[in-house]
């Protein structure tokens, strides 16, 4: 049998309760003919006539008007379900926890965190903005976002990959880019780095075929802070390697270009991560659900 498609049933009542085709479909502002392959669908489905149609007029059949009374009742009770969501949604209060690293909260969720609160007025949400790992259960953090390379190591928590996020090489479209084909020749240009620790590092690069190269650099910048390292790029200090989406700003002003386009500097994992807990506050599901949902699209490449 195939699978029932609830629409069908919406579309036979109205056309039931609207008289006919011609009006239903005006009432639902829909084309006609999406109006009669739904019901001819649905007739099919259940191998029987629901409504005898002619050039000029349509009329229910006996079987159509006893499957009209249980569809109209199936069609209340979705339109209740509707309506009870949105009340509880309206009226879901309130407190969640959140921490994140700080350019998670720069470039990731500043925009996701508003739009979660427009949509959720009675929810308060603290969030703790913070590059240094901390234990969530002891600081009663819901949950927190953290972007990272290799497999986190703390199996107490629950941790749901939100994205995986792409890292690309940027520069000023000042700086003299056109003498770099190749990433052996970034060894001789001026770099800058994320993170703040040591001199020398290797990036790790792997062109759109699969091939990887390995090249030494040492960073005439270093630092922590992504807004520091952009804006570093855009006024032509050097090449910076970074997540491609904290860009996207840039990239469309013109104040950044890429560098070596057919190769990224690697990928990364944003995570969620949660305390193992039993009842979960309504709100903190809320907000688990919403990033699930939104932050790979936010985050893809620009």
């Amino acid at each position: 049998m195939q699978p029932v498609d609830l629409n069908d049933y919406f579309y036979f009542v109205h056309v039931v309760e609207k008289g006919g085709f011609t009006r239903a479909a005006e009432s639902l502002g829909i084309p006609k003919s999406r109006l009669s392959r739904h019901i001819v669908q649905l007739e099919k489905r259940l191998d029987t006539t629901l409504i005898q149609r002619t050039t000029r007029q349509s009329k229910i059949t006996e079987l159509g008007e006893m499957f009209y009374q249980r569809a109209r009742a199936m069609v209340d009770q979705v339109e209740l379900a509707e309506a009870e969501l949105k009340r509880q949604k309206n009226t879901l209060s309130g407190q969640v926890t959140l921490s994140c690293s700080v350019g998670v909260a720069q470039f990731a969720l500043k925009e996701l965190i508003a739009r979660f609160m427009t949509d959720n007025p009675q929810i308060m949400v603290l969030q703790q903005v913070t590059n240094q790992t901390i234990d969530l259960v002891a600081s009663g953090v819901d949950l927190s976002i953290r972007g990272h390379r290799d497999s986190l190591p703390d199996s107490s928590l629950i941790q749901r990959l939100l994205a995986v996020v792409e890292w690309r090489l940027f520069a000023s479209p000042d700086y003299p880019a056109n003498e770099i084909a190749t990433p052996e020749d970034l060894t001789h240009q001026q770099t800058i780095s994320l993170g703040w620790q040591g001199h020398g590092e290797r990036w790790r690069l792997e062109h759109r075929t699969g091939k990887t190269v390995e090249i030494s650099i040492t960073p005439r910048l270093k630092s922590d802070d992504m807004a520091t390292l952009k804006e570093a790029a855009s006024q032509g200090v050097g090449i910076v390697a970074i997540p491609a989406y904290t860009c996207r700003d840039e990239l469309a002003s013109g104040k950044l270009v890429n560098v070596l386009p057919e190769w990224h500097a690697g990928q990364a994992n944003l995570s969620l991560m949660m305390p193992r807990r039993s009842g979960v506050a309504a709100p903190v599901v809320a907000l688990q659900e919403f990033l699930q949902a939104e932050v790979a699209d936010f985050v893809a490449m620009p």
